[in-house]
């Protein structure tokens, strides 16, 4: 049966919240494990602008890559809820210096692989640390925070994540201009170790005392539902949509995560807890993590195309150019700014204005692109300062709704969240832009290189180039309508919540 709301209290008071003053070196605590989740995100995209290198040293094919890139994202997100169920379980400290561990043993073990297999499976193998230190981080910063402070820490914890996504082609640009492939792994190591003695010494222990016994299968079930999900959001550019392994892994992912849910509602101790969904705060929190991960994702998905394919950037230059919008992310978080704007708005006024600024950028970067990067750059700033003020907003919101107990499902939830965000504004805006583009484009093609190739003459070639920048602003578009959309949700599912915590009646 599911877990009743006495029981959710009881979960509460199995562990103490944070003290009122927090712990004495939060903040140097904050500076270490921030500095080991950045080395999770930049291996997410460090490896793109390495292709050309594993290509002729290791004699890596085109599925070789494929699965050294996904390889790492696949398990990281597949495991991220039972990442976090096993660090509430068996204390969050203890998962967090395994996670450095086995992070740091992949990365060891990929920058001297020899071979194509030998890379894949250390890619694997940091995945799997990599999910470890993701839900974990987030967990001990509200452990150790004190709650007035959560609201900046996590803007902080947030911005690192954005500043790794922005930083990873760029650094792995540099080691390759200094060094071989195998350093963008290694640069890891020094990373680990100085995060091991950090956990060690500084990070106190926490773990929810209740003592039930793990939730084997729904770890299974989670797990497996999860990477099949993945695995469908990445294989459908390459294969298509409606192709038929896409819609058979979607079909497993769809039967395996309704299972894990029914499972999940039978047990008297689930590892996700169905009844948190019952809580408008967090609902709301989850439709807002999604469509701002779909806006930020699905946008500079289509950006980055943009600026290679019709304005001829190269991936360096157009990783500069795109740039902006990770620093003022990183710049309004470090700096506090965020988290004040917070404090006084309220969550749910600063989710929708996130979103309405946010929605705002995407407009922005559709209609005006074309005109100079002015346009480009003002649609970058505005995301940026949405995706500021929104993330930790939600996040602070989701993780206010979970018991302390679960804290590192909480992190689970929302790093899963952004995830199948990230994946679905890639997915569904892609498909609009193939589905505008295949309408207007003057020769039949399923891509803008395919097209480019079979037009005959400069004016054809020029006639393709402007139907796929038309079907980029039409996908930009839809995501500027789905992200107000959600935003409007998000803040009103937010408010009822606060106004029934409150003791109002909503309407």
């Amino acid at each position: 049966m599911t877990t009743s709301p006495q029981e959710s209290a009881k979960d509460r008071e199995r562990e103490p919240a944070p003290p009122v003053q927090g712990h004495p070196q939060r903040w140097l605590i904050l500076g270490v494990i921030s500095l080991a989740q950045l080395t999770v995100v930049l291996d997410n995209t460090v490896l793109n602008v390495a292709i050309p290198s594993l290509t002729d040293e290791l004699g890596a094919a085109t599925s070789d890559i494929q699965w050294m890139i996904n390889a790492y994202s696949l398990v990281q997100s597949g495991l991220l809820l039972t990442a976090g169920s096993a660090a509430d379980r068996y204390g969050r400290k203890k998962m967090l210096a395994t996670g450095l561990a086995l992070f740091g043993i992949g990365s060891l073990a990929a920058g001297l692989a020899d071979t194509t297999g030998q890379l894949i499976a250390a890619r694997a193998g940091m995945g799997v640390g990599g999910a470890l230190l993701l839900t974990t981080t987030l967990a001990v910063v509200m452990q150790i925070f004190a709650p007035a402070e959560h609201a900046k820490a996590i803007g902080i914890w947030s911005a690192v994540s954005a500043l790794g996504f922005a930083c990873g082609p760029l650094i792995g640009g540099f080691m390759l201009d200094h060094f071989w492939w195998g350093a963008i792994f290694l640069i890891n190591l020094p990373v680990v170790a100085l995060g091991l003695v950090a956990v060690v010494t500084l990070v106190p222990e926490s773990k929810n005392r209740q003592g039930d016994r793990p939730d084997l299968l729904g770890a299974v079930l989670s797990t497996v539902g999860m990477a099949a999900l993945v695995y469908a959001i990445i294989s459908g550019p390459e294969h298509g949509w409606t192709s038929g392994r896409v819609l058979a892994t979607a079909a497993v992912a769809l039967g395996v995560l309704a299972l894990f849910a029914y499972w999940e509602s039978r047990i008297p101790y689930p590892m996700l807890d169905l009844s948190f969904f019952r809580d408008q705060r967090f609902t709301g929190a989850v439709a807002g993590l999604v469509l701002i991960s779909f806006g930020m994702g699905g946008a500079l998905f289509l950006l980055t195309q943009h600026l290679q394919f019709v304005l001829g950037y190269g991936p360096l230059e157009a990783g500069l150019r795109t740039a902006p919008l990770a620093l003022t992310v990183v710049l309004l978080n470090f700096s506090g700014v965020s988290a004040k704007w917070l404090a006084r708005l309220g969550t749910p006024v600063a989710v929708l204005l996130s979103m309405v600024l946010m929605s705002a950028g995407l407009v922005s970067i559709a209609t005006l692109t074309g005109h100079g990067y002015a346009g480009t750059l003002l649609g970058l700033v505005l995301i940026g300062v949405g995706c500021a003020l929104g993330n930790p907003a939600m996040a602070h919101a989701l993780m206010s709704a979970i018991p302390p107990a679960k804290a590192g499902v909480g992190a689970g939830v929302n790093g899963t969240l952004a995830e199948f965000g990230n994946g679905l504004g890639v997915a569904v805006l892609g498909a609009v832009l193939n589905f505008r583009f295949a309408a207007l484009a003057p020769v039949a093609a399923t891509s803008l290189p395919a097209a480019l190739a079979s037009a005959r003459g400069e004016g054809e070639r020029g006639r393709v180039l402007d139907a796929f920048s038309s079907g980029v602003e039409s996908s930009q578009l839809v995501g500027a309508v789905a992200v107000l959309l959600g935003g409007v949700v998000a803040a009103v599912l937010l408010r009822r919540a606060e106004r029934a915590d409150s003791g109002v009646v909503s309407a």
